[in-house]
Formats: C-alpha cells, structure tokens, sequence
C-alpha cells in the first residue's frame, strides 16, 4: 500500500506538535511501516536542507552574478543534494523512525498485525470484542489486551514444557518488554523478540543484541551496557524462556512450585533465584501477573 504523501507533508514540519502527530497516527493505522518511513526521510531531508543552507550562508558570497533567480536555483540545487543524501543505510531517517514508532507506541507487533501476520488477521480475536468495552472502563489499555492475545498460544505451548501457569509468562514478558513498548531492539531497529530480557551468557551461540540498560549493585541502579539473546520469533523466545527455567538448577523451586503457587510466591521465587537485580521486582511483576489475569478471565 502507497503511504499518504500529502498526510505526511502535513505533519513533516514538527516532532511536537500534536496535530501532526495525529495525522500520522491516522496514516500509519492505514500503513504504518510505509508511513513511518516516509516522514522520517521527509524530516531528515528538511534536516539535510537546513545544514545546507547553514553552509552557504557561513560561506563569504562574491556578490557576483548574484540575484532572485540564482537564489532560486541554489535553493533547489540544495533540495536535490539533500534528497539524495536522505534515506541511507544507517542514516538519521533510521533513527528519526525510530523515535517516531516509540513516541507513537507503534510496536514490532503493530507493524504485524497491519500487514496481515497478526492476530487480527489470523482470526484470533473471535469472541473477545464483547469483553473489550468492559475492559476499556476498567482503564485497560488496548496494547494491554493485544500484548495478552498475541502471546497466549506461545505461553500456553511454554506452559506444557515447564508446568509454570501461562498467564505468569504472559506478565513476565509484559513487564520486562513495557508491554511490548521497550523491546530490546537489534542494531538495525528491528526486533530481537526478545521479551523476556534474557542475556546472552558464555554458553549462548545464537544471534546478540548489545543495549543499555539498568542494573542494581548493592541497590543502586546503575546503567550498563550488555549482550541480550535475540531470536527469530516471540515462539522462540519462550521456548527459550522455557529450557532456561527447567535446565537450570537455580529455578528448580520455581518451576516445580509454579502451579501451586501464588502471584507474589511465583514472583519472589524468581528474585531470590537471581533473574533480575531490581529489588523490588518481585512486587512489580505480582501486579502485572495479575492484571494480566483479571484481563484473561474478562477475554475468557
């Protein structure tokens, strides 16, 4: 599909003005990859074009040969030198797109599910519009509900594998990824499906995705970079998440209580294993383990 050139022309001229950032979000519920990409080529090219017009005025001029007409021509002239310098590998129309997508709480799923490999598209969501209304005056947010629905036939496969309830895999995803908006991202800005903030260790030969992020020494968060898993699926990634919990000792109580257990109980048992320095994770998670099953029983 064609992105709304004449959308994103409205909207090109701020990254704050809130008007704009309506119209984009209004194209990019039509096609949010093409649109996102469009504006920030057309955001890098007023960028390039400004730093033009910096040097040429930083530039001693003659005053030869100099009038309205070869002003206009220098101008376009510029226009065109910044168009083909806008739009590279690497460049800052990648990361202006970037920032657009987090700004907008456009996720690698959003962009799924508008080209067709969503759930949506798939059917999955059949039997659940009545409950959302009742959600939305509860104050659940719809990405809430999509993250629950996106990754419920990857939990409960998890769940067959380790035992541990799929609504407790769903939550942990939930709050290590924001709810899908803080994935780990790979070099490129694509995903590393990653949700479940796993590191890649000594022992891990797949694919990395190196980031900064928060870690607590003696309680205090400090920022660091490290070297995170990443793979090809969000199926991947619990599967993952599932030979991490059985193959590794230090989560035996866990897993085997992980039925039987509460929220909270779940919760502290990971801490005390060592999944996470944050001295408050355990209460965190608790609360999005169980708002993530208040929202499975309203979908239920």
């Amino acid at each position: 599909m064609a992105s709304d050139s004449s959308t994103v022309g409205r909207f090109s001229a701020s990254f704050t003005d809130n008007r704009s950032i309506e119209a984009l979000k209004a194209a990019a519920a039509r096609d949010p990859k093409a649109t996102i990409k469009e504006a920030s080529k057309q955001f890098e090219a007023l960028f390039m074009q400004e730093v033009m017009k910096s040097m040429r005025s930083a530039t001693l001029s003659s005053g030869m040969m100099e009038n309205s007409a070869t002003q206009l021509g220098t101008e376009m002239l510029d226009t065109q030198f910044a168009g083909k310098m806008t739009g590279l590998p690497g460049g800052l129309s990648q990361a202006i797109e970037r920032h657009l997508q987090r700004q907008m709480g456009i996720t690698p799923e959003t962009l799924n599910r508008a080209s067709g490999t969503g759930l949506e598209r798939r059917g999955d969501l059949t039997g659940t519009n009545a409950a959302l209304p009742q959600l939305a005056k509860k104050n659940v947010q719809p990405h809430v509900q999509s993250f629950i629905l996106q990754h419920d036939g990857a939990a409960k496969a998890a769940q067959a594998a380790t035992g541990i309830p799929a609504s407790f895999m769903i939550a942990q995803a939930a709050h290590e990824s924001g709810w899908g908006k803080r994935e780990i991202l790979n070099k490129d800005g694509s995903s590393s499906f990653n949700v479940f903030g796993i590191k890649a260790g000594a022992g891990w030969t797949g694919k990395v995705a190196e980031v900064q992020t928060t870690e607590y020494v003696d309680g205090k968060p400090q920022r660091v970079t490290a070297k995170f898993r990443a793979y090809g699926s969000y199926e991947e990634a619990f599967k993952d998440y599932a030979r991490l919990l059985t193959g590794n000792d230090r989560y035996r109580d866990v897993v085997a209580k992980a039925n039987s257990n509460s929220a909270e109980g779940f919760a502290r048992g990971l801490q005390k294993a060592g999944y996470a320095t944050d001295p408050e994770y355990a209460n965190k998670l608790a609360r999005v383990i169980n708002t993530t099953v208040r929202v499975q029983r309203a979908l239920a």
